[in-house]
């Protein structure tokens, strides 16, 4: 599993933007190996997250290489304060099983050391 979290502080959104994420936002949902999204942001709404999860890294690459994802790319500066976007694989997951989570049914990898049980 992979995930994708895009982090950002929003600037001014227009109509272009919402028109160009709701077009985006279709689009992810329908690529094979897309698990789902957790967004939040911070209370004073300054900073936002989204985390895509992925069970494979060429299904990532599909929206990552989408015309209408390199469009939102290349205007980003018209609608962001700035961006960091974090990669990562998911070698595990656990929790007490009291609440829904798109990791639930993660199988963890085979673990050679005893050190990453938390």
């Amino acid at each position: 599993m992979y995930t994708a979290s895009f982090i950002w502080e929003p600037g001014i959104y227009d109509q272009e933007f919402n028109a160009l994420n709701a077009e985006i936002e279709a689009l992810v949902a329908t690529i094979p190996g897309y698990l789902g999204v957790e967004v939040w942001q911070t209370e004073d709404g300054k900073r936002h997250n989204a985390t895509y999860y992925w069970d494979n890294m060429e299904s990532l690459k599909i929206l990552a290489t989408h015309p209408q994802h390199l469009q939102a790319k290349r205007k980003y500066a018209q609608w962001y304060k700035g961006y960091q976007v974090v990669l990562a694989q998911v070698f595990k997951s656990y929790g007490d099983g009291n609440m829904t989570h798109i990791t639930a049914d993660l199988k963890p990898a085979e673990v050679t050391s005893s050190n990453t049980d938390h």
